[in-house]
This record gives C-alpha cells, sequence and structure tokens, in this order.
C-alpha cells in the first residue's frame, strides 16, 4: 500500500519561509517516471495546483506563486519538497503532495500578517 506523507508544514509571518516534503512509502517501485504535484486548498475554496514537477526535472507553477515557490525532487528518496518563500497570507493552505494517483494527509501552512 503505497502512502504519502507531507511535512514541513506551520505557522509563520508573511515574508517568511517553509519547505514542505512528501515522502512515498510502500512501494518497491521507483517513483522516478512518475510526475509529482503540490496542490493546496484553502478555507471555503476549491483544491488548486500549486506546482508540479515532470521526470525529466521540467517545472510548472500556478502565476500566484511564481518567483517565490520551488519544487524539486530526490528519486533516490522517492521524495518531492516545495520552498515557499516570500509567503503572503493568501498562501494559507492545507497544501498536499500528489504522485501516480495518490495523495498524501496534508499539511497545514498558515501566514500570519
Amino acid at each position: 500500500q503505497v502512502q504519502l506523507e507531507e511535512s514541513g508544514g506551520g505557522l509563520v509571518q508573511a515574508g517568511g519561509s517553509l519547505r514542505l516534503s512528501c515522502a512515498a512509502s510502500g512501494s518497491i517501485f521507483s517513483f522516478a517516471t512518475m510526475s509529482w504535484y503540490w496542490y493546496r486548498q484553502a478555507p471555503g475554496k476549491r483544491r488548486e495546483l500549486v506546482a508540479r514537477i515532470f521526470s525529466g526535472g521540467s517545472t510548472n507553477y500556478a502565476d500566484s506563486v511564481k518567483g517565490r515557490f520551488t519544487i524539486t525532487r530526490d528519486d533516490a528518496m522517492n521524495m518531492a519538497y516545495l520552498q515557499m518563500n516570500d509567503l503572503k497570507v493568501d498562501d494559507t493552505a492545507v497544501y498536499y503532495c500528489n504522485t501516480a494517483s495518490f495523495w498524501g494527509q496534508g499539511t497545514q501552512v498558515t501566514v500570519s500578517s
């Protein structure tokens, strides 16, 4: 049974930084050929795609986070990361990772003004 576990969320002041991690476990297969995604969902809003990284390393970002967030991956460890800099109050949400159609349980990011 594949499991994804996010970590690294927390409370930070506007302008601060956080680094989210997502670890995949329970599979004997490598996720190296899979894309990784980070989504977020704020209260009362729909879940939105924040960033994705393809197996070749190319990336896409939502316009709202371009220049501030960076998605990376470590195929040897079956992990993905989301470096979030210059955080804004509007970045407050539960952040979820996704790969190979599996979802993590989410990690809360709260940005205070």
